[in-house]
């Protein structure tokens, strides 16, 4: 205990030297403008208040080439797996909230008797190999608090909601991970394994809140709430009109005990730091770290003190902005594709459940098919972003069947296209669409455009006004080896034509959408 309580107060020190350090920012004005996240975020809008916008000069974002390299990526893979996933529950732990005690309680000890033996690594990264897939996160740890892998950290106190006299506080000692089910294997060091025979990028997602230790109330909707939440936690009236935080809660409400402890608040940025310093050091190379959530004001400092020892461990790393603001590398739209390009420098991950959510889908005409998929590459490519895709697999670590077939579909379309997404970049301006149905990209020289139809063109021609070929170069349809007939003039533009042969003598799933390679007048 007199140990415990020195580390604790060297851990204090440090927070108070890095926060006498704010007001140093980095200078360098178009360097903070490429890591400057759009005010309309709603994550960033969330912790815009207490967060500083210029990080402290200790601190360093990922490097260039890092940022290069993330950009390049253009299509993964997002898989939750937890608790959850045992009952096939919607939205992941979400629903946790509005249970009754009792149920609860048995959520809580799933973990007990949790043993999905059909959870194969090689066999998830086969698949996502064959989807096109260059990277894949995972839930490491969801907000239910329960880690996927083997943490040396432990849950100091918990709550009984089964106790004598009602819910109530008790002491413990668990690590509260798959290591104490009946599994016992290291699920995230298995597909951290895996992953690198592949060369497929890794991105292992952390909640910051956790709902089962209750160091951790009362931040983010956590079920435990104290009398100071409204100063702990962040609450923003715009992004929360009045009654949206208690409809988190349901019927049955929070669980009302008393605010944590300063010994309390301690441990749990202890343990929120360490659990994350185990994800970057005994994984081998991570690409990225996707934050979820937020904490709070109080403990921002220590929280920023815990992002500056992070990135000495991995500089390179890739973390999402959740809950660290402008410290971010990269952020994610959830559930929707931007309508045109993002109005900022950082780079951009949409994540986008093939299912109703990011759970296992049992419902197989639920999933949105292989065209679907393709399109939202193709449309988050054209406007400068990345695409995840997002699948859950069954309690016993299996995907629905109909998700593997969609997958793959797209995966077939990509083997046949994939030069025209994987590393290509936007064009400049709005030039990354002509109407509702073409989408560009472009080499990274600009030396050739690629031009994506979503649908075969009904007047046997192909009319673009944004594209001047070099003179004297052959135009083609990818995956169709003859060079294409084509005009251009000032006046009526690039027309290619397009007769319904060619479409014929196309691969199958080539129709999802129709590429055309074009090399550039310079």
């Amino acid at each position: 205990m007199l140990y415990l309580k020195k580390y604790q107060l060297l851990f204090l020190l440090s927070f108070f030297v890095v926060a006498k350090s704010v007001g140093q920012p980095v200078k360098d004005s178009a360097v903070l403008q490429k890591h400057a996240l759009p005010k309309t975020d709603r994550q960033y809008r969330y912790t815009s208040g207490y967060i500083e916008e210029v990080p402290v000069k200790e601190y360093q974002w990922a490097s260039d080439k890092a940022y290069e390299d993330f950009n390049d990526i253009k299509f993964g893979v997002r898989i939750h797996w937890g608790l959850y996933s045992v009952i096939q529950q919607e939205k992941e732990s979400w629903p946790l909230l509005k249970k009754t005690n009792a149920e609860k309680q048995a959520y809580f000890d799933l973990y007990k008797t949790w043993n999905p033996v059909g959870f194969n690594a090689t066999e998830w990264m086969d698949l996502f190999a064959a989807s096109g897939m260059k990277m894949f996160a995972f839930t490491t740890k969801h907000h239910e608090g329960f880690s996927m892998f083997d943490t040396k950290t432990r849950v100091k106190q918990r709550v009984n909601y089964l106790a004598p006299n009602g819910p109530a506080l008790e002491d413990c000692d668990v690590a509260y991970s798959i290591m104490e089910t009946p599994f016992k294997r290291d699920v995230v060091k298995e597909l951290c394994d895996a992953a690198h025979k592949k060369n497929i990028k890794i991105d292992l997602y952390y909640s910051n809140p956790d709902w089962y230790d209750a160091d951790f109330r009362p931040y983010v909707w956590h079920p435990l709430q104290v009398p100071s939440s409204g100063k702990l936690a962040v609450r923003n009236a715009n992004l929360e009109p009045e009654g949206a935080i208690e409809s988190h809660f349901g019927k049955n409400g929070p669980l009302i005990v008393p605010d944590p402890t300063p010994e309390q608040v301690n441990r749990m940025m202890l343990r929120h730091r360490a659990q994350l310093k185990e994800l970057l050091s005994n994984y081998g190379k991570i690409d990225m770290v996707c934050l979820d959530m937020w904490l709070g004001p109080s403990v921002w400092p220590q929280l920023r003190q815990t992002m500056i020892e992070l990135r000495k461990i991995q500089p390179d790393v890739m973390f999402r902005a959740r809950g660290i603001g402008n410290y971010g590398d990269y952020y994610t739209p959830e559930g929707f594709v931007p309508g045109s390009k993002e109005n900022t420098q950082v780079p951009w991950f949409v994540i986008y459940p093939l299912g109703r959510t990011f759970s296992y889908e049992i419902e197989a005409d639920q999933h949105k098919g292989a065209k679907w998929i393709v399109h939202n590459i193709i449309d988050c490519a054209a406007k400068g972003g990345n695409f995840m895709l997002g699948v859950g697999p069954d309690g016993n670590g299996k995907f629905h069947p109909t998700a593997v077939e969609q997958m793959k579909q797209a995966g077939e379309w990509l083997a046949i296209n994939g030069e025209t997404i994987y590393a290509t970049r936007a064009r400049a301006g709005d030039n990354w669409k002509e109407g509702d149905s073409i989408r560009f990209t472009r080499s990274k020289d600009n030396s050739v455009v690629y031009v994506h139809a979503l649908a075969w063109p009904a007047t046997r021609k192909l009319t673009l006004k944004s594209v001047v070929p070099q003179k004297g170069s052959k135009i083609y349809l990818v995956g169709y080896k003859q060079p294409l007939t084509y005009s251009y003039s000032k006046q009526k533009g690039l027309i290619i034509q397009t007769p319904a042969s060619i479409k014929k003598a196309l691969a199958k799933n080539s129709g999802f959408a129709y590429v055309f390679k074009i090399v550039q007048q310079p």
